[in-house]
């Protein structure tokens, strides 16, 4: 890719529909709209026009949009094509395109440009791409407010600590015999201490802005007939899964996305586990088991007509586990929540206690009451905060144990590149791409 290209994207899903438009953006820009409009329209004015081949035939009409850099989202010059959304008119639009020298951007490369032009930080740039791919409402507002800047802004803020440290510490060692008043290590150590709890906070909140965005991976799992699809659907809000009183009815792993309370989860429903009595049904139970094995929670449906049958003594060690207690409805006992003894009571065929196993779900998980207020971040952003407050302790160990300045310079410097990985202050060039390259075509 080369800044020099003029690119081009069809900007609305395929299909057909009432508006399809295409972003142009690049030098040639102007030499674009004079051959399609037959004009160059005036900056930030929506002009009616016709849309021409090279023979001057209309392909299409509509508005077209001017926006001149670096006055634009990518920094600059872009053109916007407002038309009829039928796939053939905009694939003609595109071939005209090409004809005059511009080529179909890459995945993100819109959005590349204008980080590559300081019109966003990286933290702002993939808040793009969360807030077109947020599965629920809590998401969506966390991304938006990424893309406003509150979470660049947030480690802007811890930088800047960062930096005031990093000034008195390497200023003792480039000038010892200047005398000048530095810090003594008491008022570094504390200093430190500070800009640590700083970083464990920002890595809290990002935690529930993750949460939000990527959600979890839940496996039900248990016995045949204890109801395990009867309480996938109860959690959908949906008839997602075949359900009968025939023991083993599911024989494959039925997923489904699915938003609880505004946590986003992923949802496997399985096979029974038991003995296998045919080929089919064994391999069903081996899916079931991998699904165990790789989840984030996993729900084990106890049938509470049966007590004792059935607990959770196959669910690997470090997955956390709720046992659910389903059939209640059957057996008059009422819906309750343990939450120290990671046990619920509830019947998936009344909704009964259903509620309370979506509380449980929600703070197994880690996300807070109050998360909806957070920003969007992502797993990247999470190992770039545990490294800064790694690079702190070492530090700060560094200090206490040898007085050693310049290991702790070195350490501060570190943590400060782990940190500006965030916004893309310090960032591999390979990781850049990679970014960018997860982004859908146009943005």
């Amino acid at each position: 890719m080369s800044a020099e290209d003029t690119i081009f994207a069809i900007a609305t899903p395929p299909g057909m529909g009432g508006i399809g438009v295409i972003r142009v953006s690049g030098p040639g820009v102007d030499d674009v709209a004079r051959a399609v409009l037959g004009r160059l329209p005036p900056p930030r004015v929506a002009a009616f026009g016709a849309f021409r081949d090279a023979e001057g035939e209309a392909i299409d009409s509509g508005i077209a949009l001017r926006f001149p850099g670096p006055a634009s989202f990518t920094g600059e010059d872009v053109l916007e094509l407002q038309g009829h959304g039928g796939p053939v008119i905009l694939q003609l639009l595109a071939a005209r395109l090409m004809e005059l020298g511009a080529r179909p951007a890459s995945p993100g490369e819109f959005s590349q440009r204008a980080f590559l032009n300081d019109k966003l930080d990286l933290a702002q740039a993939e808040a793009i791409a969360d807030l077109i791919g947020s599965g629920t409402a809590a998401a969506a507002r966390a991304a938006q407010r990424s893309l406003q800047g509150v979470f660049s802004r947030r480690v802007g803020a811890l930088q800047e600590r960062l930096t005031g440290l990093r000034v008195f510490v390497e200023a003792g060692l480039d000038f010892p015999e200047e005398e000048i008043e530095f810090m003594a290590d008491s008022d570094i150590a504390e200093r430190l201490r500070d800009a640590a709890d700083a970083t464990t906070t920002l890595l809290h909140e990002a935690h529930q802005g993750q949460l939000l965005r990527d959600g979890i991976t839940i496996a039900i799992v248990g016995l045949p007939n204890a109801g395990k699809s009867s309480l996938l659907n109860a959690l959908s809000g949906t008839e997602a899964a075949i359900v009968t009183d025939v023991p083993g009815t599911t024989r494959d792993v039925l997923r489904e996305t699915l938003s609880l309370d505004g946590l986003p989860v992923h949802i496997a429903d399985t096979a029974g586990i038991r003995p296998a009595e045919d080929v089919v049904e064994a391999e069903g139970v081996r899916r079931a088991r991998a699904a165990l094995e790789t989840c984030d929670l996993a729900l084990w449906v106890i049938d509470s007509t049966e007590p004792g049958a059935g607990l959770a003594d196959e669910v690997p060690p470090g997955v956390p586990c709720i046992r659910v207690f389903n059939k209640i409805d059957l057996t008059g006992a009422s819906a309750a929540v343990d939450g120290s003894a990671g046990t619920v009571h509830l019947s998936a065929t009344t909704g009964d206690g259903l509620p309370g196993l979506v509380g449980l779900i929600r703070e197994l998980a880690g996300l807070e009451a109050h998360a909806g207020g957070t920003f969007s971040a992502r797993s990247r952003h999470l190992d770039a905060l545990r490294r800064t407050g790694g690079h702190l302790q070492a530090g700060a160990a560094a200090l206490a144990e040898t007085g050693a300045a310049e290991l702790l310079a070195e350490e501060l410097r570190q943590a400060q590149q782990a940190l500006g990985e965030i916004t893309g202050e310090f960032l591999p060039d390979d990781l850049l791409g990679a970014i960018f390259a997860s982004f859908c075509i146009g943005k």
